[in-house]
């Protein structure tokens, strides 16, 4: 029995077991002894910290309560009590969606670059600003790129949903993943500066004053990383853009928070310099109301149409071209995902290697042009963990090559056993009479063409021995035995796998990043931007006016 020395509203000891007590049972004891209104209305506080119900069921000694402990016991109003205790609530949930965003970016990152067999219809792959397929570095360095991205594009979200806060927890998150990847694969890719950027945008739409010591080394970080990837006059991201200016609005939030910081630093001549400059970049952002419709009057959105001319400097001309060609990959992006979706399913049908990767295509394609069977080679390349050669010498044994084709043969015949015993148990437990069930199975019909003989029992079937559970006359019209992956033991990702899969954070990450293109991180709406500009001016001239009157 440990002994509690209770402060405050009440004064005294508690006798308890801090293997068995919780904060709850302890808040209700104090509100009792001091008469208070009820447990919501006390507020325990221990060692400096408050202490939390969580989820009801953590012990004190699990929270680091000690025999003999002091804890200071305050009285709040009940709505209080009930606020905090929401707030409390609130905040647990918070960090529980951000501990998942962290561990989904992970689970997604890890499973789409090494190899694995994808458990949805779709594949992440890393691509530049062109769209082509880039290898950067090691698997580790790929796989820390792509959980970067990922967060930072699920911390976009965030931002303008306004959730600021989250917002810089997870390109916090973000900054780690990246950290991860050797830095010189890193200097061929603005992703990590445009991250620094709007880290230091969330800290100004936070107002929060005590980011001002870090602020100014990620932005002096984040000039530096993007003249080193577009060039000091932006020549070489307007090389790959074929013109466009898609960098303005992004160098233009830059100067506004590099004139933010200089102001609060007490520098104004930087300050002035560094917003004068974000202010004309502003400007030249704005779209002129007749260029826009006249480009909406060619069928274009509102907002396709103003990004266009904001992307293209105004020109009508090039706007026009540039929603051509967006249009043109668009299209082009759904034809490779459809393909890319149809890959994948050719790749369950052949299963996984030991390894627990996917059966690569294009080596497969290799095997298939010489002359070999495709799912033979499939095979081949499965139990070989895709090693060519050695697949090509187990194609071209003929000992080898027969033992292949009796195993596939052999798990076609199980996979056309295991499927008729689940459709004779789903009938059975209907309610259907087992021995009408697997004459209807054996007789190879389909599920919809069994369950119409069965409900109409019109037309009879032949005898079968009721506990026949051998293999039926003939495989079920509806299932194709070569649709199946030819690994018996291993048919795609273990359903462990997938129960471990946190599908809905997943899917929100995926949406976060099928929404975004090569444009997305310059293409900024500059309302905001625009207001702190004249706000950090208008104090600038204040500042100024204040100096000439002192003189």
């Amino acid at each position: 029995m440990a002994k509690l020395r209770i402060g405050g509203i009440w004064v005294g000891v508690i006798e308890l077991e801090l293997e068995i007590w919780t904060v709850a049972m302890l808040r209700e004891e104090v509100a009792k002894r001091s008469n208070a209104e009820g447990p919501d209305s006390i507020n325990l506080i221990s060692a400096g910290k408050v202490l939390k119900d969580g989820d009801g069921t953590e012990k004190l000694s699990q929270l680091g309560i000690k025999n003999n402990a002091k804890i200071l016991a305050s009285r709040v109003s009940a709505d209080e009590g009930k606020s905090l205790k929401h707030e409390l609530m609130a905040e647990e949930e918070r960090s529980s969606r951000l501990a998942r965003v962290k561990e989904a970016a992970t689970a997604l990152s890890k499973r789409h670059i090494d190899g694995s067999l994808p458990i949805e219809d779709f594949n992440i792959e890393l691509e530049n600003q062109g769209g082509q397929k880039v290898q950067l570095g090691t698997e580790t360095d790929q796989r820390a790129v792509m959980m970067g991205l990922m967060l930072h594009e699920n911390a976009k979200n965030l931002i303008r949903r306004q959730l600021y806060k989250d917002a810089l927890e997870v390109l916090t998150m973000g900054e780690e993943a990246f950290s991860l990847c050797d830095p010189k694969v890193l200097e061929f890719i603005d992703n990590v500066p445009i991250l620094q950027i709007d880290i230091v945008w969330c800290y100004f739409l936070l107002r929060d004053i005590s980011w001002l010591s870090v602020a100014g080394i990620r932005l002096e970080k984040a000039r530096e990383g993007l003249e080193r990837c577009h060039g000091k006059d932006f020549s070489r991201v307007r090389l790959l853009q074929a013109g466009c200016q898609p960098e303005l609005a992004l160098h233009m939030r830059l100067e506004l928070l590099e004139g933010v910081v200089a102001y609060h630093n007490g520098q104004f001549d930087k300050s002035r310099k560094a917003l004068t400059s974000a202010q004309a970049k502003f400007s030249q952002l704005q779209v002129p109301d007749e260029a826009l419709s006249h480009v909406m009057s060619m069928g274009f959105k509102e907002r396709d149409a103003r990004r266009a001319l904001r992307l293209n400097s105004q020109d009508i001309g090039s706007a026009v071209d540039f929603l051509f060609e967006e249009k043109a990959k668009r299209a082009q992006k759904l034809e490779d995902d459809i393909r890319h979706r149809m890959e994948i399913m050719e790749q369950k049908q052949y299963g996984v290697t030991p390894l627990k990767k996917a059966v690569n295509l294009e080596k497969l394609k290799e095997l298939v042009a010489i002359g070999f069977e495709k799912n033979l080679s499939a095979e081949a390349l499965r139990r070989n963990e895709n090693d060519f050669q050695k697949a090509l010498d187990d194609l071209t044994n003929p000992e080898t090559n027969s033992t292949i084709q009796l195993d596939i043969e052999s798990r076609k015949r199980k996979r056309k056993q295991r499927t008729a015993d689940a459709r004779i148990k789903e009938l059975v437990s209907m309610g259907f009479d087992r021995s009408r069930v697997v004459a209807a199975v054996q007789a190879g019909e389909t599920m919809e063409q069994t369950m119409s003989r069965l409900l109409s029992e019109s037309e009879p079937l032949p005898n079968v021995d009721a506990n026949n559970n051998g293999n039926p006359a003939s495989e079920p019209n509806n299932v194709n035995p070569d649709s199946v992956s030819n690994n018996d033991t291993v048919e795609g990702p273990s359903t462990a796998a997938e129960e471990a899969r946190d599908v809905v954070m997943e899917d929100e990450l995926a949406r976060d990043i099928d929404s975004a293109d090569a444009l997305s991180d310059y293409d900024i709406e500059v309302t905001k931007e625009g207001e702190a500009i004249n706000e950090y001016l208008t104090l600038l001239a204040s500042t100024d006016g204040k100096k000439a009157l002192s003189s």
